[in-house]
């Protein structure tokens, strides 16, 4: 009987694959562009992965969330994300750590164990707090940028942090990055200008002010181009 892994393993060696299955990574947020990230991680052969968000599905969620369905409103993220890849690779080694990060949080989450940080995070000071904990204990990270209010598939792209335009969210984090005296990040952002129509102002819970409409799929591309640079990393990990 053929394995579930025999075409991963046509593509990436016997030696790319192990290197996979070796691997450690850490998700954090299991929204629009986390819980895709997962899933392709989880589909690719990682064998050890710890994901982390304190959310339940909302409704305006099913657009572009891949948990949300109308049959799991009010439902933890963090189980449907963990069953679903559990059922991808029931061998895969998980960790579901159910809660939104606080500072100290994160600095205790993070630790020189894990091979890569995915900060799937759309809200700003926990956020700030993931890249911190990364950055001080020297695990490499990839951050999302913001999705919302972007349609152009094309416009998304992975680069360091200084080199984003048209991205009010990646110019906050920049900042802050600065007067922290941290001046490289990996970011997966869209160099094309938000559709300014589309912001909506918030009464400021869980760190938010406001936020931009989204789309069902752009979020989910910025989950690929993420778990694209983690997985192509970890393929030549010695």
């Amino acid at each position: 009987m053929a394995e579930w892994t025999e075409r991963a393993e046509l593509l990436f060696t016997k030696e790319g694959l192990e290197n996979l299955q070796n691997s450690n990574v850490l998700v954090v947020g299991l929204g629009g562009v986390g819980s895709f990230a997962a899933e392709f991680l989880a589909r690719a052969g990682v064998g050890s992965m710890t994901i982390v968000d304190g959310d339940v599905v909302d409704i305006t969620n099913i657009n572009r969330q891949l948990p949300a369905l109308h049959s799991t409103v009010g439902e933890p993220k963090i189980k449907i994300v963990g069953d679903r890849l559990m059922d991808i690779n029931p061998e895969l080694k998980l960790t579901r750590v159910q809660e939104f990060l606080s500072p100290e949080r994160a600095f205790e989450i993070v630790t020189p164990e894990f091979d890569y940080v995915l900060d799937c995070i759309d809200s700003i000071t926990p956020k700030l707090n993931l890249i911190f904990a990364a950055k001080r204990k020297r695990v490499k990270i990839i951050s999302s940028m913001g999705a919302g209010g972007k349609m152009l598939a094309s416009k998304v792209k992975v680069t360091d942090i200084s080199k984003t335009i048209n991205c009010y969210f990646s110019k906050t984090i920049r900042k802050r990055l600065k007067e922290a005296k941290i001046n490289k990040l990996k970011v997966v952002f869209s160099s094309e200008i938000q559709d300014e129509k589309s912001l909506k102002l918030t009464d400021g819970k869980n760190f938010k002010k406001s936020f931009y409409g989204t789309n069902s799929y752009m979020p989910g591309l910025f989950g690929l181009h993420a778990a694209e640079t983690v997985i192509r990393y970890l393929l030549t990990k010695v």
